[in-house]
């Protein structure tokens, strides 16, 4: 399977698809063991054909010539690039005009380096049919990259693996998603038994109003909620630039907030450590105090090394977990007429800002899309989101994202609905028969 994109050429007087695909150039230095890196491609498969695994590639020396943009054989020294791959910049002269020229100067690959990022090759085929050098396109910081990693002297070769049929960090990424769901429910039905007993004892009713923090949504409030999403969606597609540092810091403190308030219902369950300090009129556990350096500095850390795609990730799963298991366990939906208003409205709310907005916006693309994927070319991506890396390699993990996506809204919204049923199960003694189903 390959990547498709579409773009129109007015060559020929028509309408012209141009079919481009995501490579992979493997890059090997000369020391011992050599050091190796992968980078993406961009090739076409009507000019070029790629093996699709690296034992059946040839490797090539690599000669770089990025100073040039080689729109004239006067440019190179005669007999440099015999038995060569080469690297060369893009510039006023067509593709095919530098694949003819380094073919007659004995080039056995041909680089293209581009500066503004990868775009389809788009030259005429029918003038191609002499030329039967490999060509790709790669960015030109990838090839600045290659020569800072490992050294002057790199052996390069091109593959093109097929995608896998099928993705397995889904499996992972649905496994976190029910679980969250499931125990963000669970929490808000003990809760739930925790209030009913506090009701029924005159004595800890007070106790138990002053430490409850749930939040009740009224079919208005959810009316209002939905509006404010609308809003904000919007907002960011226009603002994105400033405003994902906003929700970065928001996330910050919402997310180590909400780990403090799993972990405190943990260690609330521990018979040690019960040692308090007297602070503002307050008995306060040491403990807890730890617990809430330690909450606040994983946030932190999470913020300063957010880019780090190694590990950084599994930071921001767990404040997305405990972000999302204790929104599910503080907000509470009412009665089931809220349940349906709230998901049928965010329903109509998804539809319109993925498939309707295509059709509004200048560029044609989803609101929803562009705002997930960071418009403008921004590097900064909004963290609502669970992440898990690719566990299958292929040009598209290293070209388009390594990363499989789930965002906190796909996990909150079905979890307002099975807390509801855990909870209604409690109220009513049902032996937690609607929060097995709607967990189901």
């Amino acid at each position: 399977m390959s990547v498709h994109r579409v773009l129109f050429n007015s060559e020929n007087s028509g309408l012209l698809q141009i079919r481009a695909e995501e490579g992979i150039l493997h890059a090997a230095g000369n020391g011992v063991p050599p050091k190796t890196k992968d980078y993406c491609i961009i090739y076409n498969s009507n000019w070029t054909t790629l093996p699709g695994s690296l034992n059946n590639a040839t490797f090539r020396i690599l000669e770089n010539l990025t100073s040039t943009v080689l729109c004239n054989s006067s440019e190179v020294a005669p007999g440099l690039l015999k038995d060569k791959a080469v690297v060369v910049m893009r510039g006023n002269c067509t593709f095919l005009e530098k694949a003819i020229i380094a073919e007659s100067l004995g080039a056995k690959m041909l680089l293209i380096a581009s500066k503004p990022g990868l775009s389809p090759l788009t030259d005429n085929k029918t003038e191609f049919k002499d030329v039967t050098l490999p060509i790709a396109l790669i960015r030109y910081s990838d090839i600045m990259d290659m020569h800072l990693t490992l050294g002057n002297e790199v052996n390069v070769t091109l593959y093109s693996p097929p995608l896998p049929e099928f993705d397995c960090s889904m499996v992972v990424i649905f496994v976190i998603a029910v679980f969250t769901v499931a125990l963000g429910g669970y929490w808000s039905g003990v809760s739930e038994l925790e209030n009913l007993k506090a009701m029924a004892n005159p004595g800890e009713r007070e106790t138990r109003r002053k430490k409850e923090e749930n939040v009740t949504f009224t079919p208005l409030t959810v009316i209002l909620f939905v509006v404010i999403c609308c809003v904000m969606l919007v907002l960011l597609y226009f603002f994105y630039k400033w405003l994902v540092y906003v929700i970065i810091s928001v996330f910050c403190l919402a997310s180590a907030m909400s780990l403090y308030n799993c972990l405190a219902v943990l260690i609330g369950e521990v018979p040690f450590g019960l040692c308090r300090v007297t602070c503002c009129n307050k008995n306060i556990e040491v403990r807890l105090i730890f617990l809430a350096g330690f909450c606040i500095a994983v946030s932190v850390v999470w913020a300063v090394f957010r880019n780090e795609d190694r590990w950084a990730w599994i930071l921001q799963d767990i404040l997305g977990v405990a972000f999302c298991l204790n929104f599910i366990k503080t907000l509470k939906m009412p009665n089931f007429k809220s349940c349906v208003i709230l998901l049928g409205l965010l329903l109509l709310y998804d539809v319109f800002f993925v498939f309707i907005t295509p059709f509004i916006t200048k560029n044609g693309a989803s609101i929803m899309v562009e705002v997930a994927a960071g418009p403008f070319g921004n590097s900064e991506k909004l963290p609502v989101v669970i992440r898990v890396p690719r566990l299958e390699y292929s040009a598209s993990t290293l070209c388009d994202v390594p990363f499989s996506l789930l965002g906190f809204g796909d996990i909150i919204v079905p979890g307002l609905l099975v807390a509801y049923c855990r909870r209604f199960d409690v109220q009513t003694g049902s032996s937690s028969v609607y929060y097995i189903s709607c967990t189901i």
